[in-house]
């Protein structure tokens, strides 16, 4: 298969030789387009690294808690099906693909980046499904039944948006392997699970252990009542 030329182009611009290749994602029927795991295996020149750094192309991987939160949809489509949902930080895309196969009514991928964009485009082509997008979470109105996040808590920054999901949804899931000491009143920790990156980055095994968490809305006027 030829991938997407604009991505394509993209990728080839942050590192001359590498490749997109179409992966079906371990223990999924999620197809993605992916960095070919053989572009991984050399050291990358100093020019490289700065480009990698200034311009991380997170869309050409599918990182560990997205591939939880995905293979968790797939197997809980109770969930999702027949609900409006919006997946935040969306990246390659997998989490809403995975929405979208088990029944969601409606499936919303936003991400800032414009490149993310057009992965998840591209990846919702090649399975097959309709996803919407968006550039901006709070353009959104509040209307959705969940709202599902990965991997975006890698900046604790971010760590504010929590607070945030449950403003334009009624139920958020948040998957994360890199926050240890993740409190928060409203989040409780569903499951626990191993998992890593694809292609496998050879993280150390401490981001191999991936959390799901859940927080509602209700849960959260009943604390702010109580207050």
């Amino acid at each position: 298969m030829i991938p997407p030329e604009a991505l394509q182009v993209a990728l080839t611009d942050l590192l001359g030789d590498a490749c997109l290749i179409a992966e079906t994602l371990p223990d999924t029927d999620i197809r993605l387009w992916l960095i070919d795991a053989a572009n991984m295996g050399r050291a990358f020149s100093p020019e490289e690294t700065r480009r990698i750094l200034e311009e991380p192309p997170y869309w050409c991987f599918c990182w560990a808690s997205g591939l939880v939160l995905a293979r968790w949809l797939a197997a809980h489509p109770e969930w999702v099906r027949g609900k409006r949902v919006l997946d935040f930080g969306a990246g390659s895309g997998v989490a809403a693909i995975a929405a979208a196969k088990a029944g969601a009514l409606e499936v919303v991928a936003c991400d800032l980046d414009p490149l993310a964009l057009a992965a998840c485009r591209a990846n919702a082509a090649l399975n097959g499904v309709q996803l919407r997008y968006s550039t901006d979470f709070f353009d959104e109105a509040d209307r959705y039944d969940l709202i599902i996040v990965a991997d975006v808590l890698y900046d604790r920054a971010n760590l504010p948006l929590l607070d945030q999901f449950l403003s334009r949804g009624r139920q958020a899931l948040v998957a994360d392997s890199r926050v240890r000491d993740f409190q928060h009143p409203l989040y409780s920790r569903l499951a626990l699970f191993d998992a890593c990156t694809w292609p496998d980055l050879a993280e150390p095994a401490e981001f191999r252990r991936v959390s799901l968490y859940h927080a509602t809305r209700q849960a959260a006027a009943e604390s702010r009542a109580a207050g």
